[in-house]
């Protein structure tokens, strides 16, 4: 028996990976998600069913997803579906529960106070379990499971380190990009000279002190710069604030802003509250940035504790 493990690319297959190892399923996972230097990356050597890229509110994408998944179905014994999200659960969900498969979403962590959209068209759908990250807004329908940030507290380092190696990432939407971040930190990490790995996503950095931007950087060759940085520096995306934390930094992060088209919600604002909670974050806007907050945040550092517990599935 195989479940599939199905999620967008970006932080809710960044979520799901590392929820993979808490899950309660014995059998032999198959993933299902977008093909991205990333994702590749993540999942080399794992099994996986590569569809299209699913954008924000794409009907017409999730329509095509769908039918992409559905010889899963056909070929093999599926014991169970899990999600994190976001359209490719619209995708896949539904059809598992006409098979009778047991399924499973899990809102993304960054939902603090109710389910997105995705969680909201699959609350329709009969049998689909559904379960919430945020204890503060669970219920009969949609159970608390737990946390992908369970496990994982701050520490102070003896003495700050030198800011000299810096990673910046702004994830890899193909939508959004995130310059006011850019004009207001680049010039600050000009300023301390030091040494810069830019993931940029779709962001223009021209005019800007950027040296060599990279719309997207392999996760391994991420994880590896991160691990090796003094500091991270992203947008308060799960999966960026997921990645720093396991390369044992606390990051600063920015939430983009829908005023400024820079998302298509203000859902990182609420991602970035609850880390900044935990004290797994420094959180500040894009254009209250100081060369301080980079000190705060280099200053500190993260350990995982390994009591995290299973999965309440």
């Amino acid at each position: 028996m195989t479940a599939l493990l199905v999620a967008n690319d970006g932080g809710h297959l960044a979520q799901l990976r590392s929820l993979a190892k808490r899950l309660p399923i014995a059998d032999a996972f198959r993933w299902v998600t977008v093909p991205t230097p990333q994702s590749e990356s993540l999942l080399e050597g794992e099994d996986v069913t590569w569809v299209k890229p699913a954008p924000t509110r794409d009907l017409r994408a999730a329509v095509h997803n769908a039918v992409l998944a559905s010889p899963l179905f056909r070929r093999g014994r599926i014991s169970a579906v899990v999600s994190t999200g976001s359209s490719l659960a619209v995708s896949v969900l539904p059809q598992a529960r006409l098979h009778g498969t047991p399924s499973y979403y899990i809102e993304s962590a960054t939902r603090t106070d109710g389910p997105s959209l995705s969680g909201r068209v699959l609350a329709r759908v009969p049998g689909v379990e559904l379960y919430t990250q945020n204890a503060s807004w669970a219920s009969k329908k949609w159970k608390y499971a737990g946390s992908v940030f369970d496990g994982w507290e701050p520490l102070h380092l003896p003495e700050p380190r030198k800011v000299s190696k810096v990673v910046v990432s702004l994830g890899t939407s193909r939508t959004y990009g995130f310059r006011r971040l850019v004009e207001h930190v680049a010039p600050l990490l000009r300023d301390l000279g030091a040494e810069v790995l830019w993931q940029t996503g779709t962001t223009d950095t021209a005019g800007l002190p950027v040296l060599e931007p990279r719309a997207a950087v392999p996760a391994q060759e991420l994880s590896t710069a991160m691990r090796e940085a003094d500091l991270v520096i992203a947008h308060a995306g799960t999966g960026v604030a997921l990645e720093a934390l396991q390369a044992g930094k606390l990051p600063l992060l920015i939430p983009r802003r829908a005023e400024f088209s820079e998302h298509v919600d203000d859902h990182q604002e609420q991602i970035a509250g609850m880390l900044r909670t935990r004290g797994l974050a420094v959180v500040r806007e894009a254009d209250q940035v100081s060369a301080d907050d980079l000190s705060l945040a280099a200053s500190r550092t993260v350990d995982l504790r390994e009591d995290a517990r299973p999965l309440a599935l």
